[in-house]
């Protein structure tokens, strides 16, 4: 059996740490979009503070083409509320909330399978 690796063209978190993300060797300081879409480069998202956001945040990419949304919430586990993602879920988008590292681990292994994934990572200034 052959065995090939798995070749994305999606943008690749290369490093991180809690305070900036590097993404295909550009190091970014401030809450960025991350996605595995054509023509979604990543972007500056939302505040530097979880208690800053609202739905506003998050209902832009209920119409992105993502089959799965990956909330980063930053250096500790906290949950967005379900106000905010109610028009994710109303269009049938998952959602996995975990702390910004994991959710840069999950996002490249997402992205590696060929699977459509917005990752919002939350940098807390």
């Amino acid at each position: 059996m052959k065995l090939q690796p798995d070749k994305s063209n999606a943008p690749t978190i290369n490093a991180y740490d809690r305070a900036w993300i590097e993404v295909n060797g550009v190091r970014h300081t401030q809450s960025l979009a991350v996605s595995s879409l054509p023509d979604l480069p990543p972007a500056a998202w939302a505040t530097g503070h979880f208690e800053e956001l609202c739905a506003s945040d998050f209902s832009p990419w209920a119409q992105s083409g993502a089959e799965l949304v990956l909330f980063g919430s930053g250096q500790t586990l906290r949950f967005a509320k379900p106000q905010w993602l109610q028009d994710l879920i109303m269009r049938g988008i998952g959602v996995e909330t975990m702390d910004t590292a994991a959710a840069c681990r999950t996002y490249n292994i997402l992205a590696s399978e060929g699977r459509k994934v917005v990752a919002l990572l939350l940098i807390e200034s």
